[in-house]
């Protein structure tokens, strides 16, 4: 028979130990911090900035439980991204090295705008035991419904942020609209904010905009330029002393350098993660005359063709390397304009070594990496022997009457061009395009479309067209004209110097070098003289 074992089942209270690091916190005061921001730099929110740092330190410091842990300030600075706010982000680091026992602020739009932002640091103080308090709406992220309500009122402070982007972006196209050109003075090189809030030239800065167009010009690279100005020390538009090529490509694709100024580049593509996209898909706006020029139009305009041409430089492949090169070199003018007669490719330096003794030939690269396989005719060329003929080339044209009568003839055709009637112009195709507006305004008020309404439209249409293609070769042939002089005035001060070998001189006046044969290259001088030499 089994027998039944009765127990008294008893349950006792344990009572929570107190460490001595708990009865000492008991008696001390709380580490308070607070956190302010306001997301604008005007005078108005900069008081309310200034308010609020004013009135939490009151307020921390008059409670005796509270001692003052710091208060974290972020001026200006928009609250949907919180690792773009520094004094945020150290408060936090404060947090983690157990330096706050407490954080408040205003409102959880204070805090952050973005959900996602707000949920996971106030989780990462949670866990640290750090209450964060938001006045405003009353929570203390300690409570157990407290993220309940925090993710109500963060999808709030989001969507007030995203509705304040649209209203902001909105307000920048219709100003870029009205033309209104913003200005960055204190990253923007070569012009400061005038006495009328119109952007005015710095002369000093001016000098070095100026100095970066006119050494690209004469054939520099970026490298090399950026490697100049750093050896005079002239700082970059925020102030570092290192320049980058980069910077220096943006400086000279600007537009506003000209005077004039194309708006909505790039916009925002959402205000959470501030990214800028290149705008393909919206409007953009063009400005002329904004401002005074630093540089002349066709200088900037000569700058685009250049780096055109140096960007779409011919890849050639050579042995031993996976990509092709087309890249751009300063450094010998002969290596962006001495090309192979029967192939078109470019030549290449190279430094032959016979018997002990060094020389400098140019070799077609298609011959030197391949062989006679695609370019058997190609011959090399000494280096001395090519400078020489170029030099004695140029004396014939600037100094004997053969080669000087060439360039007086260019001479005359830009004279004809300055002194003809210009066939080009558009003053009666503009004076009967007014006539065509006024004819197809009254023609309009009977309410009517008529035949002959959409007659004086089509006629209109063509006339625009025309006038639109006019002022363009106008403007083509202004520029033609204008560069044949720039050369005729190098040329010109060849005359009575003592004439070498110069690369930015040869790079000044002319365009290119074929090497026909192993006896004779052609020169083509910019402007179209052509000139055959015999090398000896």
């Amino acid at each position: 028979m089994a027998t039944t074992v009765q127990s008294n089942k008893t349950v006792r209270q344990i009572m929570p130990t107190i460490t001595n690091d708990e009865a000492e916190n008991h008696h001390r005061q709380l580490r308070v911090a607070a956190y302010c921001r306001v997301s604008t730099d005007s005078d108005e929110q900069e008081m309310s900035f200034d308010a609020q740092v004013e009135f939490y330190t009151d307020k921390i410091m008059r409670n005796p439980e509270w001692c003052l842990a710091g208060i974290y300030a972020d001026e200006g600075i928009s609250g949907t991204q919180a690792t773009k706010r520094p004094k945020f982000m150290q408060m936090i680091r404060q947090c983690e090295r157990g330096n706050i026992d407490m954080i408040i602020t205003k409102s959880v739009s204070r805090f952050a705008r973005n959900t996602v932002d707000c949920i996971e640091y106030v989780r990462k103080l949670k866990a640290l035991g750090i209450p964060v308090i938001f006045e405003k709406e009353g929570l203390n992220t300690m409570h157990a419904t407290s993220e309940i309500y925090l993710s109500m009122h963060g999808v709030f402070a989001q969507s007030e942020s995203e509705s304040l982007s649209g209203n902001v972006r909105m307000g920048k196209a219709m100003s870029a609209k009205k033309g209104n050109v913003p200005f960055s003075y204190k990253t923007f090189l070569g012009y400061r904010r005038g006495a009328d809030n119109q952007p005015e030239i710095d002369p000093e800065q001016a000098e070095v905009v100026r100095f970066i167009f006119d050494r690209f010009l004469a054939g520099d690279s970026l490298k090399v330029i950026k490697q100049s100005l750093e050896r005079q020390g002239i700082p970059t538009p925020t102030g570092k002393q290192i320049w980058s090529v980069a910077t220096l490509r943006s400086i000279l694709k600007n537009e506003k350098y000209k005077g004039d100024a194309l708006l909505q580049k790039t916009y925002v593509v959402d205000c959470i993660t501030h990214k800028s996209k290149r705008n393909d898909d919206r409007p953009q706006y063009y400005v002329e005359n904004n401002h005074p020029p630093i540089v002349s139009k066709e200088v900037f305009d000569r700058v685009q063709e250049e780096m055109a041409r140096r960007t779409s430089k011919r890849k050639v492949k050579e042995v031993g390397t996976k990509t092709e090169s087309g890249k751009y070199s300063s450094k010998y003018a002969l290596t962006d304009m001495l090309i192979c007669g029967h192939c078109g490719t470019p030549y290449r330096r190279c430094t032959w070594s016979r018997d002990g003794k060094k020389k400098i030939v140019w070799r077609c690269i298609s011959r030197l990496d391949y062989g006679k396989k695609y370019c058997p005719d190609s011959p090399s060329i000494e280096e001395s022997t090519l400078q020489s003929v170029i030099v004695e080339c140029i004396k014939q044209i600037v100094q004997d009457e053969s080669g000087y009568a060439a360039v007086e003839k260019l001479k005359r055709h830009v004279q004809m061009y300055f002194g003809k009637d210009d066939e080009n112009s558009t003053v009666a195709d503009e004076a009967r395009a007014a006539e065509l507006v006024q004819a197809i305004t009254k023609a309009a008020s009977g309410g009517q479309y008529t035949a002959e309404m959409q007659s004086l439209i089509e006629e209109l249409n063509r006339i625009k067209s025309v006038i639109a293609e006019k002022k363009s070769q106008q403007t083509s042939d202004e520029q033609s004209a204008k560069r044949i002089n720039e050369i005729l005035e190098s040329i010109d001060r060849m005359k009575d110097n003592p004439m070498e070998f110069d690369n930015e001189s040869i790079r000044k006046i002319i365009s290119c070098i074929k090497v026909m044969s192993k006896d004779e290259i052609l020169i083509v001088f910019k402007g179209g003289i052509e000139k055959r030499v015999t090398l000896r």
